[in-house]
């Protein structure tokens, strides 16, 4: 069952009666359900929503794990532009906890942390990056009908514009003559996947408590009995007059405020509440730190029973009277008054068992770049491997070695002159002090790695000197510590050619058993999804049989990293419309295959819009169980595939990861010479998980790699 993140649409929505019955209809029918705010106010313990549910639902999990950060970070890294930052400090938080649980309900922001107008959008960027399904709560106190149904669709379009999965909408506090009105309504307004449910106003729920005033202002106790906490204030007065004008303001359940000197006023208030012809006073707030004097405290404590709750604050009368009227009614752990209340009216308007089935039906297929570079993290860190770096003295190369070592990603070795490479470590500041470093040159497995590279190419003329002389490059050298097994992978290119890159792969590694050719994807990172690219770097201009080998690896590739794969194979014509040289080879490697993986849903020869359009795909391609949703495109040459995945990052902002090579029985892997720190180390973190599955395959009893390899030449894009 998918995780759920309910977001108000506002401040002062109601969320917290949303939330509430969420949880009681969720831990019904889960074992593990967790709980999560994304931003708090101060101390987490402190947050009445957390400690409602903690202490209702008898959550096992440690405080810190409930939150993602303080509202005064969030602010401080969004000023200072690193909202992204920000984001990926939440999700972390979130992913800890969301291990430990069969699903995780998250209640969004409370518009009081960030600017309030950003605040939603940044609920649904949340969302996306948790994969969460969302849950709008939209205000319905005190607006008119026409204002909550614009309030209902603004919500609706503003999430389904950030990429959001809306699951349902909840309208809460309408007046009780326009329920039925507003949810049909709003119904006819929202597309049929999703649905509106409408929460009538409830006073009792309106209205705050004792205690939750009490909380607010940090009130002493003074006096009254322990249920005087859930008693709810309908008003309050501020009491300055003499008696007899006072008992005329009385009204029932008011919170007095007078001075605590007021012994007069005291008297009177608790007189009234015990008279049968004035209301119920619900409790008094004496201000400026004074307490009852002696006497007068005596008789209260004498008192057989007392109901009003008597509360002192240090602050003066006027600034007391300004708090009081800025509480927002809450629901705080223990007062089974108002959770009755709020589940009640949760369950009488909202069709639960409907609402459960939906949400076990429904599982979104989002996946948005900080999800997608969270999960190569967490499981490269899962099964830590050795990955060596050959351009040792490259800036990026360090920065990101640190950010790697850092988080455990996988354990490094650079290569390279030890004394430069410790000298810019040095200046750049990092902290890499443990980090292997060796020096091709004077390394004493040269001599070895010689040998066995000898022995694979002798029958192509070298010499042991030339074997010799080979180890001497960085390329060569990190290459034979994966064939041999003293690293499980190599990432390089930010400083060398693709060429230069993988052909030691090419006379060494080789490729796998079940491929004939090496080649190439790039995962490309949408805002709400990733789409693999295949083949952007490696061979010019593949034929019908390896278009078809680069498809099927290409969707092997994209099944091993999470994405399901549907394979288009890309050209200018879509179906049996076009002929022509190209289209031919296509419908060929279509053909080839089909042949050889009957399972996998690939469609071809065609064209992009047509491949992830729904709209164009009903036209062009109606019976196509691919056309309009696929997510591996295969491109028909090297030409193509580079320009198009080149147009695609600059144009649509798309983070794109790669290339990544694939086909070989070790992972070496490719940069761009353009590359980031961030491409640097998603691509280690993509290395180290293809070395876990080469791994786990040998583990199998795996065949032994074929003895030769057919790999195209390789060529690199200009950057």
């Amino acid at each position: 069952m998918q995780s759920l993140y309910i977001a108000g649409a506002g401040s002062g929505s109601g969320k917290s009666v949303v939330v509430l019955g969420f949880m009681e209809m969720l831990t019904a029918i889960n074992q593990r359900v967790g709980f999560f705010r994304p931003i708090v106010n101060g101390n987490i313990d402190d947050d009445n929503l957390t400690t409602l549910i903690r202490h209702r639902y008898d959550l096992p999990f440690a405080s810190e794990m409930l939150y993602g950060c303080s509202a005064g970070l969030a602010s401080e890294l969004v000023a200072s532009g690193h909202y992204d930052e920000l984001l990926k400090l939440i999700l972390n938080r979130f992913k800890l906890l969301e291990e430990k649980c069969d699903l995780v309900l998250c209640a969004g922001t409370d518009f009081d942390g960030l600017v309030p107008s950003l605040e939603f959008d940044f609920n649904a960027d949340l969302a996306n990056n948790f994969g969460c399904t969302i849950v709008a709560v939209v205000k319905g106190f005190s607006h008119g009908q026409e204002e909550t149904l614009n309030s209902v669709q603004l919500a609706h379009e503003s999430l389904i514009n950030r990429g959001g999965d809306l699951l349902a909408t909840v309208v809460n506090g309408v007046h009780p003559d326009l329920v039925d009105t507003v949810r049909r309504r709003a119904r006819a307004a929202v597309p049929e996947a999703e649905t509106v449910y409408v929460l009538p106003f409830m006073n009792t729920l309106s209205q705050p408590t004792i205690g939750e005033i009490a909380k607010m202002l940090g009130a002493d106790w003074l006096a009254g009995e322990s249920d005087g906490y859930s008693q709810v204030v309908t008003n309050y007065k501020v009491a300055a007059m003499e008696i007899p004008d006072f008992l005329g303001y009385v009204e029932d359940g008011c919170l007095i405020i007078t001075p605590g000197d007021r012994s007069d006023i005291i008297l009177a208030s608790l007189s009234a509440d015990a008279s049968a012809n004035f209301p119920r006073v619900a409790g008094l707030l004496l201000t400026g730190g004074l307490k009852p004097a002696e006497h007068v405290q005596r008789l209260i404590d004498g008192l057989r029973r007392n109901k009003v709750a008597m509360l002192s604050v240090p602050a003066d009368t006027f600034t007391t009277a300004l708090g009081v009227y800025r509480v927002e009614s809450s629901i705080l752990a223990g007062d089974e008054r108002k959770i009755a209340a709020a589940l009640g009216l949760f369950e009488d308007h909202v069709e639960v068992a409907d609402l459960r089935q939906r949400i076990s039906k429904h599982h979104s297929v989002r996946v948005t770049p900080l999800m997608f570079e969270y999960e190569l993290i967490h499981r490269a860190k899962s099964e830590r491997k050795r990955i060596v770096l050959p351009e040792g003295t490259d800036e990026r190369i360090l920065r990101a070695a640190e950010i790697l070592t850092l988080r455990g990603v996988a354990d490094l070795v650079l290569l390279g002159d030890p004394d430069k490479i410790r000298r810019r470590i040095g200046e750049l500041g990092l902290q890499l002090d443990d980090i292997a470093i060796i020096d091709p040159v004077n390394s004493p497995e040269r001599d070895q790695y010689a040998n066995v590279y000898f022995e694979l190419r002798k029958h192509k003329g070298i010499s042991q000197q030339m074997a010799h002389d080979a180890l001497e490059d960085v390329s060569y050298f990190g290459t034979l510590m994966v064939h041999v097994g003293d690293a499980d992978g190599m990432v390089s290119g930010a400083a060398h050619t693709t060429q230069h890159t993988i052909r030691p792969s090419f006379e060494t590694i080789k490729t796998r058993p079940d491929t004939k050719l090496v080649s190439s994807v790039f995962f490309m990172c949408l805002a709400d999804r990733v789409l693999v690219y295949g083949d952007c770097a490696v061979n010019p201009n593949p034929n019908a049989e390896q278009l078809a080998d680069i498809a099927i690896t290409s969707a092997g590739t994209a099944a091993a990293f999470g994405v399901e794969p549907r394979v288009a194979m890309l050209s200018y014509s879509t179906g049996a419309s076009g002929k022509g040289e190209d289209v031919e080879r296509v419908r060929e490697a279509v053909a080839i295959a089909r042949a050889r993986r009957p399972d996998l849903k690939l469609d071809g020869p065609i064209q992009y819009d047509a491949a992830v359009d729904a709209v164009v795909a009903r036209s062009k391609m109606p019976d196509s169980e691919v056309a309009g949703k696929a997510t591996v495109f295969i491109f028909p040459d090297l030409n193509t595939g580079n320009n198009t995945y080149k147009a695609v990052q600059r144009s649509a902002g798309a983070v794109a990861i790669g290339p990544v090579l694939q086909g070989l029985n070790k992972p070496i892997n490719d940069l761009s010479r353009g590359c980031t720190v961030t491409d640097i180390v998603n691509t280690v973190a993509i290395t180290a998980i293809q070395a876990q599955q080469a791994s786990a395959k040998q583990g199998s009893g795996a065949q032994t790699p074929a003895d030769s390899a057919t790999p195209s030449p390789a060529q690199k894009a200009t950057a």
